[in-house]
């Protein structure tokens, strides 16, 4: 997965670690004011990716991808957008700054 912007963008103060971990992802996108869509990209391998646009944050997630992999990934995402500190991802996943 690739992370476009690698600046953190300021969390609001209740988005903790354990809040971005616990918290059901419609909720975070929602508080967040981000948005998750499907990715025209169909790469073996790619998983997604987060940008800022206009201002919000935009999660582009492979389509046809399992439940529990975007969950994940999602959250991998927002908590490195965030700059909040979250476990390492499972191999054979990794975050990519471009």
């Amino acid at each position: 997965m690739t992370l476009a912007t690698p600046a953190p963008i300021a969390p609001a103060s209740y988005i903790t670690t354990a809040h971005l971990l616990e918290a059901p992802l419609p909720q975070l996108l929602d508080e967040l004011g981000a948005e998750l869509v499907e990715s025209s990209i169909t790469e073996q391998g790619f998983t997604g990716y987060a940008r800022r646009e206009d201002g919000r944050l935009l999660l582009a997630m492979r389509r046809g991808q399992p439940v529990v992999e975007r969950d994940c990934i999602a959250r991998a995402l927002l908590g490195d957008m965030l700059g909040v500190p979250l476990p390492p991802l499972p191999e054979p996943y990794q975050l990519t700054a471009l």
